[in-house]
């Protein structure tokens, strides 16, 4: 029997793993395979999806960013003041919150890959510093408390459904297809692949290499920010740790979907299939009832294995 290529089996292995997922917990508890639970699943992971998608650009850079907690939580707080400044509601004026944040998201990220490339700062630590910065501001400017939007309309992306699922799922589809657009669409998407392939022959090849490493951190900031938005429509209010947790999931979920950590590998499908993995794991262990560390753990060990199966370590002399 022929084998099948190792590239054909890293490019479906983290599918397979996700249908393997679904099935096994189906088995276990058949409410598992419902319209209401993968709604459970869609809802948790539409945050998720496009943080993932952010940092998915980066990693196609070769670069790594840890600012997301930071970003979120100050993004989130910032939306809050702007919407409630504007009125409260959606309309007529508190909708202009929605490009804002966006503007401003762009921008923090902005810095952030100015920081890494103007002052060859490695981008995990210029990253990691400004995420602490996000978090920081977003305490002094909430004082440490929380800030409520409690406008129907606004919460509506979590209480409106269609087909069972609520509109903010369908925003994150519609960012999903943005995010795939500029990546297979754009001369911005192909040079991320570029500079991830090799950076001197990107160079070489008349790619401006600083300014789509910026401009990649610009719009990971933007993916950050509609983020933000999401997770103050499912929880209806901002704080300072608004963010929390979406270091480790986000990574995760491009990591376990097949986004290569050495850079020019991968994509927006890989981030959202990861992220369904890590959704599916969190979700069916609720379901079946294992406890909550058990979780942490097992996904711990998928990102191990991931890695592994990713990584052609033959070719790697060493391991930095």
């Amino acid at each position: 029997m022929p084998r099948l290529p190792r590239e054909v089996l890293t490019k479906w292995a983290p599918v397979l793993v996700l249908l393997t997922l679904v099935i096994l917990f189906t088995a276990i508890n058949p409410t598992f395979f419902s319209v209401r639970n993968f709604a459970r699943i869609a809802i948790a992971s539409a945050p998720a999806l496009m943080v993932a998608i952010g940092v998915t650009f980066i990693i196609v850079m070769g670069s790594i960013d840890l600012s997301m907690e930071g970003t979120i939580s100050l993004t989130a707080v910032l939306f809050a003041y702007i919407f409630l400044g504007l009125g409260g509601t959606l309309l007529p004026l508190g909708w202009l919150a929605l490009p804002a944040v966006l503007v401003l998201g762009a921008l923090i990220g902005a810095v952030n890959g100015f920081i890494h490339v103007r002052l060859r700062i490695p981008s995990f630590m210029a990253s990691l510093a400004l995420g602490f910065v996000g978090t920081g501001a977003a305490v002094l400017l909430t004082g440490g408390d929380i800030v409520r939007i409690e406008d129907e309309s606004f919460r509506g992306l979590l209480t409106v459904r269609w087909f069972g699922f609520p509109l903010m799922v369908y925003v994150a589809g519609l960012g999903l297809l943005v995010a795939w657009f500029i990546q297979e669409r754009t001369t911005l998407g192909r040079n991320f692949y570029a500079v991830g392939g090799g950076e001197d022959l990107a160079h070489a090849s008349g790619v401006n290499v600083k300014r789509v490493r910026i401009l990649g951190f610009a719009l990971a900031g933007g993916f950050y920010a509609v983020a933000a938005v999401l997770v103050l429509a499912r929880i209806g209010q901002a704080e300072s740790v608004t963010g929390a947790n979406f270091m480790f999931i986000s990574i995760t979920s491009a990591v376990v979907g097949g986004v290569a950590l050495s850079g020019g590998v991968g994509g927006v499908w890989n981030a959202l299939v990861g992220v369904l993995i890590v959704g599916v794991i969190n979700n069916g262990m609720v379901v079946i009832g294992l406890p909550d560390f058990l979780q942490q753990g097992v996904l711990g060990v998928l990102v191990i294995v991931a890695v592994v199966l990713s990584t052609d370590r033959r070719s790697v002399s060493f391991v930095k």
